[in-house]
């Protein structure tokens, strides 16, 4: 199912200029959507290609992500899911087959090694589970894949944005990111707000 016309909705909006890193620019890469993986999104495989899903909540994310991923050369579709969500995905492409062997150990979802978060992989993430809930933000998590917790929060501290774990029985899985020094600089890392992003819903 294509995204073009979802009833009801406005037609996803134009690809805007980021402005990530503070007045440093980064090129949009296939790449980038590590920060999916970082959250709830999955990967598959197919032959020489993959194919990267999420499942997202409103539908200001799906026009969001499917900016994000047409200025990084990848098609998307989207179908609804389960109680009222939508989940959206990439067409498969061996752009992402790097992305797919990085973070593949069989069947099962474990970042890599050398795994390090971005500008433009924080955006995508907060695009597609990021959410403002006081007294922070909050970047929710895949919630059986436990073993990826941990080294995705190293990797928030490591750019400056050392995170406190909520389980789920807190409203997790999830990293909330509190303070008004780390939240000033998730906004900078994650650029402009998307024009069809709720304001209360980004961060900065």
């Amino acid at each position: 199912m294509s995204l073009t016309a979802p009833e009801g909705l406005p037609s996803p909006d134009p690809v805007r200029q980021l402005s990530l890193f503070g007045v440093e620019a980064a090129e949009p890469s296939p790449a980038d959507l590590a920060g999916l993986l970082a959250g709830p999104g999955d990967v598959v495989r197919m032959g020489g290609t993959a194919r990267v899903s999420i499942v997202v909540d409103a539908a200001w994310r799906v026009h969001v992500l499917v900016a994000e991923f047409a200025a990084r050369g990848l098609g998307a579709t989207w179908v609804p899911a389960d109680a009222g969500r939508l989940a959206v995905r990439t067409a498969y492409a061996m752009t992402l087959a790097g992305l797919a062997a990085g973070w593949l150990r069989g069947a099962v979802k474990r970042p890599p090694p050398d795994f390090h978060l971005t500008g433009p992989r924080l955006r995508l993430w907060a695009a597609a589970a990021g959410s403002v809930e006081q007294p922070g933000y909050v970047l929710r998590l895949g919630p059986a894949q436990e073993a990826c917790w941990e080294q995705v929060g190293a990797a928030l501290a490591a750019v400056g944005l050392p995170a406190a774990l909520l389980d789920p029985g807190s409203g997790g899985p999830a990293y909330r990111i509190t303070g008004r020094r780390r939240l000033a600089r998730l906004g900078e890392l994650v650029g402009d707000r998307p024009a069809a992003a709720p304001a209360a819903e980004w961060p900065g």
